[in-house]
């Protein structure tokens, strides 16, 4: 989304809104599995060699269910403030003004970044249980309560025979000649 600036200055307000493709924040390293195109508003000002936007941008991501990694579809609307400078500018530690050394600001990475920060840590699908999930997948089996306890318990109590087995075997060398002993009296 690029904006000449010369505009900005002639016209102050100055309004614009288009649709931004977005689609490649889906190969970053994020939860985002599928976003395409966003409406984005902007509405710019220059005061005093600062340009103000105020930008409003709209869409909807797919995201994973926290529970189930069911796609979750996420509607949001971020609204942002972004500012620019062309001349020498002494900016505090807490002013985020950015020099721009050319005559066409591109906007498309600050709405990138701007939604980026949107995505929230985890959402969940309304309506889907794991065993809806589960059971769509081949090779799983969902248990219930009951027979997950058993299949628990029978497992632990394999686990400990097994052990125990072991442990029989084992013999310490020190008392091997004892053990040879034993067997001899037999």
């Amino acid at each position: 989304m690029n904006i000449a600036l010369q505009k900005i200055a002639a016209h102050t307000p100055y309004t614009i809104t288009e649709t931004v493709d977005v689609s490649e924040l889906e190969d970053f390293d994020n939860d985002i599995r599928r976003i395409g195109s966003v409406d984005v508003s902007v509405e710019a000002t220059l005061n005093q060699g600062i340009f103000t936007f105020r930008i409003n941008i709209t869409g909807e991501m797919i995201l994973p269910c926290a529970r189930t990694l069911v796609d979750v579809p996420y509607p949001f609307t971020v609204e942002a403030y972004e500012q620019f400078t062309q001349v020498e500018y002494k900016a505090s530690k807490d002013d985020e003004i950015f020099f721009v050394d050319r005559e066409v600001l591109d906007l498309t990475p600050y709405i990138k970044e701007n939604i980026l920060l949107e995505v929230p840590i985890r959402v969940f699908s309304e309506g889907t249980k794991i065993e809806d999930v589960v059971d769509e997948q081949e090779g799983f089996t969902v248990l219930g309560e009951d027979e997950y306890l058993e299949k628990e318990a029978m497992q632990q109590k394999k686990f400990e025979q097994e052990k125990e087995s072991e442990q029989q075997k084992k013999v310490d060398p020190r008392l091997s000649s004892l053990k040879q002993y034993f067997e001899d009296d037999e």
